[in-house]
């Protein structure tokens, strides 16, 4: 392959991916300040762990100025952990919850959306990842990606004294996927951020593989055109 063609078509699939990346930031948000796409896009959620005292269900909702309407359930317990309260409550796929481990949900465009985790049994509660809507506006969750679960795991006390720096999981949502995790409110409202842990992960906008079609096809007519020159 020509050395100037295959640097030139590095260069556009780079210049093609920054593209898509900077569209995405600028047109989505997914985080604390709520969820919402410029374009219909889908997101797979896969339950990774729960470990809050309570059983909880973890859904969808529309945000339509005050009021939150539900509009799908991804996962849901029937009980409120694998074995009482060992391993700190831990819950777990096939056993706390059943069904599949991994659910699908498109996001329609412009529209606002928040996660929510309605917790029953002892002092239950329910709290949003939107930290707006909750009552008194606190954060009930956390997003990122695997720094956060590092983060979580490295935590020595009750309270998760890094969550405000985990407000935002738009970047590594369409790059290899965000870790969620929910503070349900009980323990005295310990903010442990471990009660219900999800990981969210979005396909690449279509635009961003469009434009890279678009890009490789110029690319290829531009190379033609030089041959043809050449050649007479």
């Amino acid at each position: 392959m020509n050395t100037k063609f295959l640097s030139a078509l590095t260069a556009t699939a780079a210049a093609t991916a920054l593209f898509g990346a900077t569209a995405q930031a600028q047109a989505a948000s997914f985080g604390t300040e709520g969820i919402s796409f410029e374009n219909n896009t889908q997101v797979t959620f896969r339950l990774d762990e729960t470990h809050g005292a309570f059983q909880s269900t973890l859904g969808i909702y529309e945000v339509n100025n005050s009021t939150l309407s539900l509009v799908q359930t991804l996962f849901s317990e029937t009980k409120a952990s694998d074995d009482g309260d060992a391993n700190e409550w831990k819950g777990s796929l096939g056993n706390t919850i059943l069904g599949p481990g991994q659910v699908a949900f498109t996001f329609l465009a412009n529209k606002i959306y928040t996660l929510g985790l309605i917790s029953i049994g002892g002092a239950g509660s329910q709290v949003y990842s939107t930290s707006a809507v909750n009552s008194g506006g606190t954060q009930q969750a956390v997003f990122g990606g695997i720094s956060l679960l590092d983060a979580l795991n490295q935590e020595t006390t009750n309270t998760f004294q890094a969550a405000g720096q985990y407000t935002n999981g738009l970047g590594s949502l369409f790059n290899g996927g965000s870790l969620i995790s929910f503070d349900d409110r009980g323990n005295a409202i310990d903010k442990d951020f471990q009660d219900f842990t999800v990981t969210a992960e979005a396909v690449p906008e279509p635009m961003t593989m469009t434009g890279l079609a678009l890009g490789l096809g110029g690319l290829v007519a531009a190379r033609r055109r030089r041959g043809s020159k050449t050649a007479s």
